[in-house]
């Protein structure tokens, strides 16, 4: 007659059991570090923002979901006809959308329904309508002059002033919602001469 060890047939299965769960602990705690690493690394380098308001009709529309890149201007400037995102100066609470016009050392004059940018005037056809007000102002260092695409219905640099560098978030890359709308944002400026 054989003799069996049952002992050492009990003792293998909690083992075998005690390992995979091990095994299946060890693979979730990996999966939640992997994700929490992805999350922040994403986070530091864009952004998703909502639009709130009418200020960028007809480029941005209320209720739509814009990308944001957070790095670019962490090592240069912006480029004039750049959508950014931006803490309003007047409340660095809220963060604000509207296209960059001037540059540090660059003159903004709007007169006669018209932007003119260092003595040239601008081609405009992301506008919704021609300004109705007019202003001069000089860029100084560290700042930036933007502007709404809704002219008329903005709250920017024509109303409350300049906004200072250390503000900027990042650029807006492109609207990804909702789906039927995707686009990839242009930055276009017709402001070659005016550099």
């Amino acid at each position: 007659m054989e003799e069996i060890n049952l002992d050492t047939e009990s003792q293998q299965k909690p083992t075998e059991e005690h390992s995979t769960w091990g095994r299946y602990l060890l693979d979730l705690l990996e999966t939640i570090i992997l994700s929490v690493v992805l999350f922040l690394g994403i986070n530091a380098v864009s952004a998703r923002v909502r639009v709130d308001g009418s200020s960028m009709i007809p480029t941005l529309e209320d209720g739509e979901y814009v990308l944001v890149n957070r790095l670019p201007y962490k090592f240069r400037l912006p480029d004039r006809g750049d959508i950014i995102i931006f803490r309003f100066p007047g409340n660095p609470k809220e963060d604000y959308i509207k296209r960059v016009i001037g540059l540090p050392g660059d003159d903004v004059k709007i007169t006669d329904g018209s932007v003119v940018l260092n003595g040239t005037a601008l081609d405009e056809p992301y506008i919704a309508a021609s300004p109705n007000y007019s202003g001069e102002w000089n860029v100084p260092d560290n700042n930036l002059f933007v502007l709404g695409d809704n002219r008329n219905n903005s709250s920017d640099s024509h109303d409350w002033g300049l906004v200072p560098l250390e503000n900027v978030i990042g650029k807006a890359l492109v609207i990804y919602w909702p789906p039927p709308k995707w686009v990839f944002l242009t930055h276009d400026l017709e402001a070659a001469a005016a550099r």
